[in-house]
């Protein structure tokens, strides 16, 4: 159809990119094109027009780096904010432990390291500040007789790991780690250290994965085979496990 007779007739087409019809009255414009009624009203709003130029303009701040940043920054503290009172897990109930899983979960969303394992942020000491794993808690003894902290340690170069308690035992274990792929290992424990100095080698039933779910300068989450759920925090980054 013609560019005239489409004038005429007040019917433009179905246009090749939009796939629409523009019908109805034709008005003439300043620069005396004819414009369908429809399209000059919206022209002639300024809300419409500022709506429209705002979606296309500006993309929205989670689309861009420091919208990405201000995001996750938020993700971790709510997550950190949750844990804080429970004891690195202790005290959680049943409750708090969905509340927190939740949390963690939108924490690894937004993971900024793909492959951790690759990754020099893995290394170092790491204090753990929460965790559902019943035998680290060992929530049913008496609070005298449980761990104040916890550590682990990862030499990716070496492939080592070590758990440390503190008071009132100083008991540690040293084993290897095996990838299974960028973010998982499989852990083979080796040699627990009693009291902190008396060594009794691990049975070979030691053993277990661990697969790094998030890991930034500052936090890991981690989830293992038996699916417990850890969340350490950065304690020392240049801490080597003894060879």
């Amino acid at each position: 159809m013609a560019l005239t007779s489409c004038l005429k007739t007040g019917v433009v087409p179905m246009s090749p990119t939009t796939g629409c019809n523009l019908s109805g009255s034709f008005l003439k414009s300043e620069s005396n094109f004819s414009v369908p009624t429809k399209l000059q009203s919206i022209g002639r709003s300024d809300k419409e027009r500022l709506r429209v130029q705002a979606v296309f303009s500006f993309p929205p701040a989670f689309l861009t780096r420091n919208g990405r940043a201000e995001k996750q920054k938020q993700l971790k503290q709510d997550l950190l904010e949750a844990i804080e009172p429970l004891e690195r897990g202790a005290t959680a109930s049943p409750d708090d432990q969905l509340r927190i899983d939740q949390l963690a979960r939108k924490v690894e969303a937004v993971n900024p390291t793909k492959e951790p394992l690759k990754s020099d942020l893995i290394n170092g000491k790491w204090e753990l500040i929460y965790t559902t794993s019943a035998s680290i808690l060992q929530a049913k003894k008496p609070k005298f007789l449980r761990s104040i902290t916890n550590y682990q340690s990862i030499n990716v170069d070496t492939l080592k790991v070590q758990n440390m308690e503190t008071w009132p035992f100083f008991n540690s274990v040293t084993g290897d780690i095996r990838p299974l792929n960028s973010r998982k290992v499989a852990v083979q424990l080796k040699v627990f250290k009693i009291l902190g100095f008396i060594p009794v080698n691990a049975p070979d039933t030691a053993r277990g994965e661990l697969e790094i779910t998030y890991v930034d300068e500052e936090l890991r989450l981690s989830r293992g085979d038996k699916g417990n759920l850890f969340i350490l925090k950065m304690f020392d980054p240049t801490y080597r496990i003894p060879l």
